[in-house]
């Protein structure tokens, strides 16, 4: 049985974090979910990541949640949900949040989106149905918080984040490092060049 539905779930789970965060400003207003919570939430997260996967790469700890969650090309190299939460931690300190949740979203939800129009596929570029899935997705995530010229602006960063495997020194670059933190900044330039 293929694990990949379960390593989207997973993925997708991220999402509820900014959800909240919209819920409480938006529809609550209780102020119990505010952005510095976030941030808090954001950096414990990447300090319990750093120390799992450190324990992980030294062979301190073994899990079999690892075996069914990473990939084989992972276990010598930092995983992937690792990259997930520090590229995460990074949109959500160094943005605001009208560019940080579009970010998040394109990460966590848009890229499992991609991932099913991929079919697990592995290519250095992602076949056309991929990259108009996660151009679509990451779009309609950006729009409402950034307007047409920046939300196309961030949606193009992330699908060329997310359909482009660079390697680098032998090393794949992971679209979870790249797809937040690109889109941020490209919906930042456009927002700033008056856009």
């Amino acid at each position: 049985m293929s694990l990949e539905p379960g390593r989207r779930l997973v993925h997708a789970s991220g999402a509820t974090i900014p959800a909240a965060y919209l819920v409480d400003r938006h529809v609550l207003s209780a102020g119990v979910v505010t952005w510095r919570v976030v941030q808090a939430v954001a950096v414990s997260g990447l300090l319990l990541a750093a120390g799992l996967e450190a324990a992980r790469l030294t062979g301190t700890i073994e899990h079999p949640i690892y075996d069914r969650l990473t990939r084989e090309y992972e276990a010598e190299k930092v995983a992937g949900y690792a990259l997930y939460v520090l590229s995460g931690t990074v949109v959500v300190l160094a943005f605001d949040p009208r560019i940080a949740v579009p970010a998040l979203f394109m990460l966590m939800l848009g890229d499992p989106v991609s991932g099913v129009l991929s079919t697990g596929e592995l290519r250095r570029l992602k076949r056309p149905r991929v990259l108009v899935g996660m151009f679509g997705v990451s779009l309609a995530f950006a729009y409402p918080f950034v307007g047409p010229l920046a939300a196309v602006a961030g949606a193009a960063a992330a699908t060329v984040a997310d359909g482009v495997k660079p390697t680098v020194g032998g090393y794949v670059i992971d679209d979870n490092l790249t797809i937040p933190i690109v889109a941020a900044v490209a919906m930042e330039a456009t927002l700033l060049l008056g856009a």
